[in-house]
């Protein structure tokens, strides 16, 4: 048994917080994104994406509009790994929370990810490269209440509107076999 075979017997390959493959095992890929994902941890970075914002709102700090929106980046293109927020959520605050994980499809949750990052990284050339503070709050307004949504109440709009394009036939049910019945309660919908 070569060294890889045995590390692929003895380590798990998911992380302690549930998210998917571990980036040092062989399965792990840097540009991969978690499947399932552990809803437990998507919502306490929602949490952060929500707090980030307010205090960039709240505090007129436009130059955390780049910092919001490479963490949306970053998710979208590795899910945690290279996630300063996603990070800290899933190896500190999930593991030491008492809470089984809750494991939910990836595609749905990587498409909310990327709406996110589309708002976000708008926001930041609104505000740092044209000097449109107003117009990038805004940006980041919709994304404080589309979080709030997910913190709070396991409502995940980006998750939904996944579930409507794959209804209507836009995203291929290829894409997310397990996630039929998004519009269930028992699936994806966050």
């Amino acid at each position: 048994m070569s060294i890889v075979e045995r590390d692929r017997t003895i380590a798990p390959t998911s992380t302690a917080a549930g998210t998917g493959p571990r980036p040092d095992t062989a399965g792990g890929a840097l540009f991969s994104f978690p499947d399932p994902v552990n809803e437990v941890s998507a919502r306490l970075v929602a949490g952060g994406v929500v707090v980030m914002a307010l205090v960039t709102i709240a505090f007129d700090q436009p130059w955390l509009t780049a910092v919001i929106a490479y963490g949306f980046v970053a998710r979208v293109l590795t899910g945690p790994t290279l996630s300063p927020l996603g990070q800290l959520v899933t190896r500190v605050v999930t593991p030491r929370l008492a809470l089984r994980p809750r494991l939910v499809p990836g595609p749905p949750k990587r498409f909310a990810q990327g709406i996110g990052a589309v708002l976000s990284v708008s926001a930041a050339v609104l505000a740092l490269g044209l000097g449109l503070r107003g117009a990038a709050y805004a940006l980041l307004g919709a994304l404080v209440v589309a979080a709030t949504l997910e913190a709070a109440l396991g409502l995940c709009l980006g998750c939904r509107i996944f579930a409507l394009l794959m209804r209507v036939g836009v995203i291929p049910a290829e894409v997310c076999e397990r996630c039929n019945d998004l519009w269930g309660e028992a699936a994806a919908t966050g």
